[in-house]
């Protein structure tokens, strides 16, 4: 293993006790990828916990098409992270994480679209894309999450969880905590929520593509 690899796996074992450490996960729901090279990216092997994550427990694949390239087997949702990863040259890191507030709103009738509740949600996160309830690890599911991903940085899967990306692990834990606390704030207020007005929303949202 070369030092830049190894570097890299000790940075992403970190970042999956850190995102564990959040609350963002629980057990072995959600996943994490971080792109190595034009070539390869480091993926949570199946069945692993973040909240325990080993260097044993990361596998390296091929971004052209999710293969592996030693025995280890990725996530089952490998084919939405190495999707991402060709389409959007400028995300490194992608995370699907399952939240309990985030999840329970994309179990809600009727979804909620609009989680423009506190200013870090335009400012870090944009609007938010929703992605209907597909099967765990299938195709069907990654070309979904894929496509909403091209335009949104954060997609809330119905009856699943969310996947947000970002150009480093402090990023993509930011706008997932963020989520979180505004999806927390959306249950707590129920029908009374008071939404930020589009003006605010507008001049949050310039001021976030401008930093």
């Amino acid at each position: 293993m070369n030092n830049i690899l190894k570097g890299r796996l000790e940075d992403f074992v970190g970042a999956a006790h850190r995102i564990a450490g959040y609350g963002l996960v629980l057990c072995g729901s959600g996943n994490l990828s971080r792109r190595v090279d034009d070539d390869c990216m480091l993926v949570t092997a199946a069945g692993s916990w973040m909240t325990s994550l080993s260097a044993n427990e990361v596998a390296v694949c091929r971004i052209a098409d999710g293969a592996p390239l030693h025995g280890k087997k990725p996530s089952k949702e490998i084919g939405f992270h190495a999707a991402i990863l060709r389409e959007r040259g400028d995300v490194e890191v992608v995370l699907h994480f399952q939240s309990p507030c985030a999840t329970t709103l994309a179990c809600r009738e009727p979804p909620v679209e609009n989680f423009f509740v506190i200013p870090e949600i335009p400012y870090y996160v944009g609007p938010v894309a929703l992605v209907p309830y597909l099967r765990p690890g299938s195709p069907e599911l990654a070309e979904a999450v894929t496509a909403a991903i091209r335009e949104h940085d954060l997609a809330n899967l119905r009856n699943h969880g969310q996947v947000t990306v970002g150009r480093d692990f402090d990023e993509v834990i930011e706008k997932a905590a963020y989520f979180e606390l505004a999806c927390r704030i959306i249950l707590g207020a129920g029908n009374d929520v008071q939404l930020l007005s589009g003006k605010a929303v507008a001049d949050l949202r310039r001021m976030g593509q401008s930093r």
